[in-house]
Parts: C-alpha cells; structure tokens; sequence
C-alpha cells in the first residue's frame, strides 16, 4: 500500500509507546474477528451507513458478525485506533475474509457485481 505513514523515527520517543499501544485491545479484537469471520462489520450506534451495510448483507442472505463501537458521542478514541491501523477514514468498515473491502457503498457494489459471493466461496 501507498498511503504515507509518519516515519517511526520521527515520532518522539516519548509519545512512541502511548502511539504503539492506543487502544490496542479494541485493535486486537476486531484483527481476531475479522480473521475469524467470513464478513465482519464494524459500526457504531446512530450511524445510517452502518445500518445500510448490515441491511445489505441481510437481503443478500450472508452470514456476518457485528462488532460496535459507541454513537457519535462516545468510545471514538476507540474507533479513532481503528481508523489509524486500518487507514480507512469512516464507518462501517466491513472486513471480507480478514481484508478490508471499505464501507458501505463498497459493500453495496460487491454485492451488486457478485463479487461478495465470489469471495466468500
């Protein structure tokens, strides 16, 4: 991948360790989840994307696990981490097989396409 990371060099030693380790348990289960479940969505309370991409995967008959984080006003250091391992800025973030596939809009055109059923053979 591309996306630029800060150099680990140019973090200060002091702050390293509070980086390295921001919520890392949250990091850590929805690493396992995804890795555990064929389609993994990971969301938030009050958020219509969400609701769309579960609402998707339930219309087209495939199995998923839920993960939730919070709503608009709360635990967003916890998807904050999230957001810094995986790169991706918004929720959902719908994991396929262990691989992030994006959002709910990406959802949609996998599904749409057949590409969904194409990687969950």
């Amino acid at each position: 991948m591309t996306r630029p990371v800060l150099d680990e060099s140019r973090v200060h030693p002091a702050v390293r360790e509070a980086v390295n380790h921001l919520h890392a348990e949250v990091v850590h289960n929805v690493q396992a989840a995804s890795l555990s479940n064929a389609v993994l969505v990971v969301g938030m309370s009050g958020n219509p994307f969400c609701k769309r991409a579960r609402k998707a995967l339930d219309a087209a008959g495939v199995h998923y696990q839920y993960l939730e984080y919070g709503s608009y006003f709360s635990r967003w250091r916890e998807r904050l981490a999230l957001k810094m391992w995986t790169g991706w800025p918004t929720l959902p973030m719908v994991f396929v097989k262990g691989s992030l596939i994006g959002g709910a809009d990406d959802l949609a055109r996998l599904i749409a396409s057949g590409e969904l059923n194409r990687l969950l053979a």
